[in-house]
């Protein structure tokens, strides 16, 4: 007998999509508007399978566990980033402040650097994004000098020297 509740296509793809994201964050389609859009997410909080959360809305465990997922364990050692200096970190480079290439660039010029698991959860971008990104436009258009070294777990780490 199967135990998983029954979802509609629309509410499936919602939560599905949600799960591969780090923070959990339901980003309807743009496709999806008015009242359609209205009847899912109000079926779906309801259900009780998402949250508000400062204008957007997240997964809950209920809604990871309507599509037989658990919520993602962040790894030991990794913390997000303070916003506090942020800017002074940003000096003398020609990024935009609040953008996913600016909060790589933080990142790099903290005197600990960060490793590729950071930068992805920093960015929400797969690995092969973040060494794109790092190659292509800290390296290549920016100039910047981007040193790679190993830590003693063996992981990348990434520091603008």
């Amino acid at each position: 007998m199967d135990t998983t509740p029954k979802l509609t296509p629309t509410q499936a793809l919602l939560l599905r999509t949600a799960a591969h994201r780090a923070d959990g964050q339901v980003i309807p389609p743009e496709t999806l508007r008015g009242g359609a859009r209205v009847k899912v997410l109000t079926a779906l909080l309801d259900r009780g399978w998402i949250e508000p959360a400062d204008g957007y809305h997240v997964l809950t465990d209920a809604g990871y566990a309507a599509i037989g997922q658990q919520r993602p364990v962040p790894p030991d050692g990794v913390a997000k980033c303070d916003t506090t200096d942020d800017l002074q970190l940003l000096e003398g480079i020609p990024v935009r402040p609040g953008t996913k290439l600016a909060a790589l660039v933080v990142a790099l010029r903290r005197p600990q650097g960060a490793t590729s698991l950071q930068l992805m959860l920093a960015t929400g971008w797969q690995p092969h994004s973040v060494r794109g990104a790092i190659s292509g436009l800290l390296r290549k258009r920016l100039g910047l000098n981007v040193v790679l070294t190993h830590n003693a777990a063996g992981e990348r780490v990434y520091r603008i020297g």
